[in-house]
């Protein structure tokens, strides 16, 4: 009855433009207006006010737009675009406290189907059927009248100077209110619908694209290792660990034990750790890069040379072995392992794989090393680690100890017990994973082995109604970026070192970020370059105090 209603209804272009400026700037962004509610400093009926003129500056904004965007002939069009972008936009903010940046933008273009599957779930399918496909049904139906050119303009005129008196004077009343919120929380833009997702489209493709045919920009071109000492090669394996923060790490003093097996190895934790970005995609990218986080170029890191190149260049076999969506171009110029096929037979299904497939892979990958090659080695391990929202998919059974569990990604359906719960279940797996690589390690002996754990960010799992990572780095809570940083040394690489041992150890309660490893591990494998910061590099910090 109702779709043969709006068959036959027919409404003017004004009245199109008001409904579609309402259902955008009213329903797609009822979690914008709850954001906007706890920063007022006002309460009872002058915080209702404040509310209400927010309400009306967004929705009198789009109407605004719409006088210039909407024509007879383009207002259908224009309107299906903007209710499908808003639409999904609005999920993403309103049900997993996400707020839609470049960065985000710069994830969803770098995700591959496993990882956009995570992301699926039933309550997406209700959101979307409600607030998507039913909305963009009623704009199929619906008539626009015909009305003389003269008329609209004249109609358009008048709309648009209502609308901008609206807004300037609502904004002239509440300025010192809307002025405050807005300086302080600059990134608040990134909540408004479907404003957030265009501008970032915008943003990212004129800031963070990748650029074709961009010339490589060699770095480190005088990288070379140093001899301290004869002694055996050096191995060392740096694991990125994925979605990992550090307050959830019993080593750092949280109250469950997800670390009772590192607890018990003979390792270096660093507890004060951040990371450079709040994504895999900013992250990794920036840690390998050799800048720092406050001076960091997306654009140049991508075409120009990394730590792994500079090692490669300095003598090191270097290798990247991946158990997640890629290296986001950091080990475009070394050796990719491909893990032997029995070893994904045993550990992967559905087209994903438990961390367990790196254990095996640096056994196999080892056991392949000629005995005449002396070869000082780099291995990279990139995780699955920790995420989401599909924790639950992680781990094999017999590490969901913590319980009740959330075993959905629907996570923002789950009690906040059982999603913690299910979070650090995946960090008692990291802590097996790591314990296991360690004791690959400790066989190796043809080898000073060495391990760096260090994960790319955090994750939020519902604290302040924010749900996995991705926010902007300036509002970020501290759960997306105090990240967990773990070594661990071989006695012949201890014997050998003592000194920066003892170094090491007494930073562990340092304050320290990922701008550390670039210099800090181009150190430890005894390579020398003009290129590192003396400032940033750990094992400088006890010569040069």
């Amino acid at each position: 009855m109702l779709l043969k209603r709006l068959k036959t209804k027919t409404i003017s272009l004004l009245a199109f433009n008001v409904l579609l400026a309402v259902w955008l700037g009213v329903f797609l962004n009822f979690a914008f207006y709850e954001k906007m509610q706890t920063l007022t400093p006002y309460t009872g009926i002058k915080a209702g006010l404040f509310l209400a003129a927010s309400v009306a500056v967004v929705t009198a904004l789009y109407f605004f737009i719409f006088q210039i965007l909407n024509w007879k002939w383009t207002a259908k069009p224009v309107a299906i675009v903007l209710v499908f972008i808003g639409g999904f936009a609005s999920y993403a903010v309103s049900s997993l406290g996400v707020w839609i940046t470049s960065d985000q933008i710069q994830n969803l273009m770098q995700t591959d189907i496993a990882e956009a599957k995570d992301t699926w779930s039933w309550h997406l399918v209700e959101w979307t059927l409600g607030m998507t496909i039913l909305p963009i049904i009623a704009i199929l139906m619906v008539k626009i009248k015909s009305e003389p050119i003269v008329k609209q303009i004249l109609t358009k005129l008048i709309a648009s100077v209502v609308s901008l008196v609206m807004i300037g004077g609502l904004l002239f009343v509440f300025y010192v209110d809307f002025a405050a919120i807005f300086r302080e929380n600059r990134d608040l833009k990134g909540m408004i619908s479907p404003q957030n997702m265009i501008a970032s489209f915008v943003s990212y493709y004129k800031k963070k694209a990748p650029k074709e045919n961009l010339p490589l920009v060699i770095y480190g071109e005088d990288a070379q290792v140093i001899q301290t000492a004869k002694g055996l090669p050096k191995l060392i394996v740096l694991v990125v660990g994925e979605t990992a923060r550090a307050e959830n790490f019993s080593l750092n003093g949280y109250a469950k034990n997800t670390n009772p097996k590192l607890s018990k190895q003979d390792i270096l934790n660093f507890s004060q750790v951040s990371s450079c970005g709040t994504a895999t995609a900013v992250s990794v990218p920036c840690m390998f890069s050799g800048m720092k986080r406050e001076d960091y170029d997306e654009r140049l890191a991508s075409h120009r040379e990394g730590l792994l190149d500079i090692a490669k260049r300095a003598g090191y076999q270097v290798t990247w072995i991946d158990n997640n969506s890629g290296c986001k171009g950091t080990c475009d110029r070394v050796e990719l392992y491909k893990i032997p096929e029995p070893i994904q037979k045993k550990w992967c299904k559905d087209g994903e794989c438990l961390d367990d497939i790196l254990i095996d892979s640096l056994k196999a990958y080892i056991t392949t090393i000629p005995k005449e090659d002396t070869r000082p080695r780099l291995v990279v391990l990139h995780q699955m680690g920790s995420h989401g929202p599909a924790y639950y998919k992680r781990i094999p059974p017999e590490y969901r100890v913590f319980k009740p569990t959330c075993d959905t990604n629907a996570i923002q359906g789950c009690t906040q017990q059982a999603l913690v719960n299910s979070y650090d279940n995946t960090l008692l797996y990291t802590d097996y994973v790591l314990d296991s690589l360690i004791e690959t390690l400790k066989n190796t002996t043809q080898y000073q082995t060495g391990l760096w754990y260090l994960s790319d960010h955090g994750e939020s799992t519902g604290e302040r109604g924010m749900y996995l990572h991705g926010a902007p780095y300036a509002i970020a809570p501290s759960q997306q970026t105090h990240v967990p940083m773990v070594m661990w040394f071989s006695q012949a690489w201890q014997q050998q070192a003592a000194k920066q041992m003892s170094c090491l150890a007494q930073q562990s309660k340092n304050k320290l970020s990922q701008d550390n490893l670039f210099p800090t591990m181009l150190s430890l494998l005894d390579i020398k370059t003009k290129v590192i910061n003396a400032k940033d590099d750990m094992l400088q910090t006890c010569a040069n105090p």
